[in-house]
C-alpha cells in the first residue's frame, strides 16, 4: 500500500514537473516537531513540488524526527498554493499521508495529515526556505493525536 502511494505521487510530480518546469522546486532542510505532551524532536525534512501554473502545485513531502527512544517518519502528498513574488515566495498547502513510529523494533503505521505555509527568499534558481510551521494532525490504531507542530527550514532549489 505504501509502495503504490509513493509510486503514484511520483509519477504525478514527475508528469507535472515536466510540464512546468519553471515551477518545479525541491527542498531540503532541518526540522523541529512538538508532540503533542510528548518530547521535542529534531530532524530533517524533503520535499519536490510541481507547479501546474505560476500559483497551484502538488507537493509530495518526506520527513523524520528522532525523539528519544523512538523514530517518526512522515510521507504526505497534496496541493499548494504560492504567491510567487520577485524576492519572498509565500506558500500554504494541505497534505496527506502516511506516518510510521518503529522502536526497539518495533514497527507502527498510520494516517498523517499537515495544514501549513512558509515563505521561501531568494531570486533565481537558490532560496532559502526561512520557515515552514504545519499543524499536524496522526492517527493510529483509532488513536488521533491534533496537536503535533512541525517547523522547518533550509534551501530550496528552482527550476
Amino acid at each position: 500500500m505504501k509502495l503504490k502511494f509513493l509510486v503514484c505521487a511520483l509519477v504525478l510530480i514527475s508528469a507535472v514537473a515536466a510540464d512546468a518546469a519553471p515551477n518545479a522546486s525541491i527542498f531540503g532542510g532541518y526540522q523541529y516537531t512538538r508532540f503533542d505532551g510528548g518530547p521535542n524532536a529534531n530532524g530533517w525534512n524533503a520535499a519536490l513540488t510541481g507547479g501546474f501554473n505560476s500559483w497551484l502545485g502538488v507537493r509530495l513531502d518526506f520527513g523524520a524526527a528522532y525523539p528519544n527512544g523512538f523514530n517518526f517518519f512522515t510521507y504526505t502528498v497534496g496541493p499548494e498554493l504560492s504567491a510567487p513574488l520577485p524576492i519572498v515566495h509565500p506558500f500554504v498547502h494541505a497534505l496527506f499521508g502516511g506516518a510510521r513510529v518503529s522502536a526497539g523494533g518495533v514497527k507502527q503505521n498510520g494516517f498523517d495529515m499537515m495544514f501549513g505555509g512558509g515563505a521561501d527568499i531568494g531570486h533565481g534558481i537558490i532560496a532559502w526556505r526561512v520557515v515552514q510551521f504545519d499543524w499536524m494532525s496522526t492517527h493510529f490504531n483509532g488513536i488521533t493525536d491534533n496537536k503535533n507542530v512541525r517547523i522547518c527550514t533550509g534551501l530550496v532549489a528552482r527550476f
